[in-house]
């Protein structure tokens, strides 16, 4: 996951088709043909919404372009963000970067499948065996 300090964005994208999607709106009303980026936003740390409209935009509706994370972005967030289909996360002003990418280091590997890796791990390590065979 790409991590950018809230002072480092900037909001247009030269070149890109960039769609602003509410906390509040449905991801499967978008059309999503030509669009490079959604940007899904938390306005405060405890509303979670945008999880589900990441999720929704990857799993159900295949969206293969950037989705980026804005607002009330903290540290404690990014993995779960990462596994549920965000490539870009904007931190909120007062979060440090080193911080957060050591998010990642921290936890390498999940048990369960997620909109990024379908298969629990349990599949995935059959998978692997059959084919070892």
């Amino acid at each position: 996951m790409k991590l950018i300090a809230a002072d480092a964005d900037s909001t247009g994208a030269k070149g890109q088709n960039v769609v602003e999607l509410a906390n509040d709106a449905d991801p499967r009303t978008l059309a999503l043909d030509g669009v490079d980026r959604i940007d899904l936003t938390f306005p405060k740390f405890t509303d979670g919404r945008a999880f589900s409209q990441a999720f929704l935009l990857r799993r159900r509706l295949g969206f293969q372009g950037e989705i980026r994370a804005t607002g009330d972005v903290l540290i404690d967030q990014l993995v779960q963000m990462e596994r549920t289909g965000f490539d870009v996360a904007v931190l909120r002003d007062d979060q440090n970067l080193a911080f957060a990418q050591a998010q990642f280091d921290r936890y390498r590997g999940f048990y369960q499948g997620d909109a990024v890796t379908v298969q629990p791990a349990f599949a995935r390590i059959e998978k692997e065996l059959q084919v070892a065979a």
